[in-house]
């Protein structure tokens, strides 16, 4: 008898998991389907407002932006710019990250450098970053390694306050219970502390993506030929509304598919939770 209660059992649970996974399923189309509800609508108003009730020299127009973007990618120019961003930003993350990450580390393993370093720390973190632009670019000349610069530190101190916050936020009481079983500390990084601070650190990654991107754009504001920066303030310096839409629009698509791309990384990173 009760071997049949756990068969029925086993039967249910497995109708409840297919029930939740249908239902997770028509959610996400549901999810999709406003998204592109919303987006659609958005661009008919803006295309309906935009002439009879606003100058399209202020707002232009969808039909004019999608124009505009078509012509700078049949001419090459608009991937040849964004390859020049785009690099500058991965390499300017890439730097900056790891860094931040051994740092922030560091600091949250040893109290002593966290508290010897903290005021400085802190002062630099103080300092508006698009104030050390002309810094960067007295260092590094106007190429393109003043918008790696910019990207990299713009990065560092977002990664390293999130992995010093993470590594500081373990629960002591886990610390302990492993040192109390012999584990070496080796074995308390593995198990505790890096999965206490995977969280954290991926937090950190996903909020200084847009971060990299803007200090690499602004950094091609002040001194660049090339870039998707340079390509906006061209078209602004034409008072092509039409060319800065289409330049905003490249950037907010990559940066949204970048993200999207850590969050799949962050789910599967943290199976375990």
């Amino acid at each position: 008898m009760s071997q049949v209660t756990q068969h029925i059992e086993a039967v249910d649970a497995d109708d409840l998991v297919r029930w939740q996974a249908i239902r997770a399923a028509r959610r996400r189309q549901g999810v999709f389907g406003s998204q592109i509800l919303v987006g659609v609508t958005f661009l008919l108003l803006w295309e309906w407002v935009a002439g009879p009730y606003v100058d399209p020299f202020f707002v232009s127009e969808p039909s004019a932006i999608w124009a505009k973007l078509v012509q700078l990618a049949g001419s090459g120019a608009l991937f040849d710019h964004l390859s020049i961003t785009l690099y500058a930003t991965v390499l300017g993350f890439s730097i900056g990250s790891a860094v931040g990450f051994g740092t922030g580390f560091l600091f949250g393993r040893v109290q002593l450098v966290a508290d010897i370093f903290d005021p400085y720390i802190t002062a630099i973190y103080s300092l508006p970053k698009i104030a050390l632009a002309p810094l960067f670019i007295m260092w590094f000349g106007i190429g393109i390694e003043s918008k790696i610069a910019m990207a990299a530190v713009i990065v560092f101190f977002l990664v390293f306050l999130n992995t010093y916050s993470g590594v500081r936020d373990v629960n002591r009481i886990y610390v302990d219970t492993f040192k109390v079983v012999g584990a070496t500390e080796l074995q308390i990084l593995r198990h505790v502390v890096w999965p206490s601070a995977t969280t954290w650190v991926l937090t950190g990654l996903k909020v200084s993506v847009p971060y990299a991107l803007i200090g690499t754009v602004v950094g091609e504001f002040m001194s660049s030929n090339r870039g998707m920066g340079y390509l906006i303030a061209e078209s602004s310096a034409l008072f092509d509304t039409a060319g800065v839409f289409a330049g905003l629009l490249v950037l907010g698509t990559v940066g949204a598919f970048i993200n999207s791309m850590l969050k799949r990384i962050e789910k599967r990173l943290l199976r375990w939770k």
